[in-house]
């Protein structure tokens, strides 16, 4: 499992115009699924994305979770995180997990992170999305957990 991870001011995901989820203050998580994960690559990672000290304290410095400054979070599917592009010119999603497998463990994520966060909100997995973010810092980071 393969997450973007970025610290944002706002972010929101649109689905034909309509807006699916939108958040304030907090972290934008674009998540994809590997076809050999499993549900302790989804514990192991939403505890991580809530813990993970990248807010400022009272000094500036990076020491308080998304879950300790009551954060929310937007999670997006983006099975193209898994686009091996070594070959050619045209991405291979071979490792990316097949639609039902990859919806399951997605739901299953959020599920995980809204037992860590206060606010969890998420696109619609499958869909063409349209997101926009304020990042803030920037912060963004890459996370794995393998199976």
């Amino acid at each position: 499992m393969r997450v973007v991870l970025q610290r944002v001011a706002r972010a929101s995901v649109r689905v034909g115009g309509k807006t699916t989820g939108e958040i304030s203050r907090g972290i934008l998580l674009l998540l994809g699924v590997h076809a050999s994960d499993t549900p302790a690559c989804a514990d192991f990672l939403a505890t991580k994305c809530a813990e993970l000290r990248i807010f400022p304290d009272a000094d500036g410095k990076m020491n308080l979770s998304c879950k300790e400054i009551n954060g929310a979070a937007l999670v997006v599917s983006q099975f193209t995180l898994y686009g091996d592009c070594r070959k050619g010119r045209r991405p291979n999603f071979m490792e990316a997990a097949g639609p039902e497998k990859g919806q399951d463990l997605y739901k299953y994520f959020v599920e995980r992170l809204r037992g860590e966060l206060p606010k969890v909100e998420t696109g619609i997995f499958g869909a063409m999305m349209e997101v926009e973010l304020l990042n803030d810092g920037p912060v963004t980071l890459i996370l794995e957990e393998i199976a």
